[in-house]
Parts: C-alpha cells; sequence; structure tokens
C-alpha cells in the first residue's frame, strides 16, 4: 500500500496527500514543537512543511518504504528558512525606531471639547468690543503686527491705535473674568461702558460708578 501512496503523491494526488497528513502531521508538528519550542510556529510549519511537500512532490521516489524520513527531511528545511526569515524579521523591527506614544483617545476628547469651550469664551468676549477695537485685538494680537502696521492697515494714527488696543484689553479682561458680568453687560451698540472724566464709568442709563485711579472700587 505504501509504495503505491508514494506514487499518488508523487503524481499529485490530492487525496494522497490527505492521508499523508493525517499519517504523519503529528509526528512533523512535534518534531517543529522540539525544534522551535514555541506551539504556535509549530503549528505554521506543519502548513509549510506539507506546502512544500507538495511543491517538492515529483522528488518523491517511486519506490520505498514510508514517506515519513522524506517530510522529516522537508520539515527540517522549513524549520531552518522560518527560523531565519523570523531572524531577518526581528532585526529588522529593531531597526525601527521606538512608535511614539499613542494619545489617549478620551483626553484628546476632553481636550479638544476644553479649547471648543475656551474659543468660545473667547470669541463670546470679542463681540462684546466694538468694531474698531475688534480690528485693533485682530490685528496686533492675533496677527502680530506692531502698532505702525496696523496703522497703515487701519488708516489711522499709531496713538488711535494703541488707545483702542488699551481700552479692548481692559474690557476683555472684564469681560473673561466673570461670565455673569458678561451676560449682564449691555451690547456695544447700547453703549456699554465708557470712560468719564473724575474717575468715573458712564453706564448707559446714565448712572455713574465709581472708581479710584487704579480701577478698584472706593
Amino acid at each position: 500500500m505504501e509504495p503505491s501512496l508514494r506514487g499518488r503523491v508523487r503524481d499529485g494526488d490530492p487525496d494522497a496527500f490527505g492521508l499523508l497528513f493525517d499519517e504523519h502531521s503529528r509526528a512533523v508538528y512535534n518534531l517543529a514543537f522540539r525544534l522551535t519550542g514555541s506551539w504556535h510556529e509549530a503549528e505554521e510549519i506543519v502548513s509549510l512543511t506539507f506546502l512544500e511537500a507538495w511543491r517538492l512532490r515529483a522528488r518523491v521516489e517511486p519506490d520505498g518504504d514510508s514517506l515519513r524520513p522524506w517530510l522529516m527531511g522537508v520539515t527540517v528545511n522549513v524549520v531552518r528558512n522560518f527560523s531565519r526569515a523570523s531572524r531577518r524579521h526581528q532585526a529588522a523591527i529593531a531597526r525601527l525606531p521606538e512608535p511614539a506614544a499613542a494619545p489617549d483617545f478620551a483626553e484628546e476628547l476632553a481636550q479638544r471639547i476644553d479649547d471648543a469651550a475656551r474659543l468660545a469664551a473667547v470669541r463670546a468676549a470679542f463681540a462684546g468690543l466694538r468694531p474698531a477695537e475688534q480690528d485693533v485685538v485682530a490685528l496686533c494680537v492675533w496677527s502680530e503686527l506692531d502698532y505702525a502696521a496696523a496703522a497703515r492697515a487701519l488708516g489711522v494714527p499709531v496713538g488711535t491705535v494703541r488707545s483702542r488696543l488699551s481700552r479692548a484689553r481692559r474690557k476683555l479682561r472684564e469681560l473673561a473674568g466673570d461670565r455673569r458680568r458678561h451676560d449682564a453687560a449691555p451690547s456695544p451698540a447700547e453703549g456699554a461702558v465708557e470712560p468719564d472724566r473724575g474717575g468715573e464709568q458712564l453706564l448707559s442709563d446714565g448712572t455713574t460708578a465709581a472708581r479710584s485711579a487704579h480701577g478698584g472700587t472706593r
């Protein structure tokens, strides 16, 4: 029966290879495990060994005893090639730079939410400025132009740019510092807050709030 199996394997009979697998796959597996020390690699080598046996089937002698010795020889060569390829792969991996730490998705999402909230607060405060004050903030703060360049862009004197920016910064600090005050503050169209003589501020309804020279309440 064995010689006929040899002939069928040599001729590429799929059923013959099925019988060959059933008879000798355990022996191939045991040898692969002893050579590699890895159950996982041994399983992969069993598959590779029978693929290689199929490729080399024409080399099977027509006469002889069991095909087990031939399969063991194929297994040894497969393990050798497998180990060589594995070493090359590991060496290539070792030469790669260390991967950057992946950012935590939850932290990134929280950061984006915080950034969006801060941006919304900035835009809300910016909207509380007069258009002329918005212009100087946009040019001098966000676009990083100096006073002279901003003055040329707006067609106004440098002193005007300075005074507008000073007022804008003061308003932004007040609006951003207290959200409730920002919500209750009158809109720019209603006059909002304008400086008056004597250290007082005139509100849109005609009332005054006394301020010290340093901006504190007396």
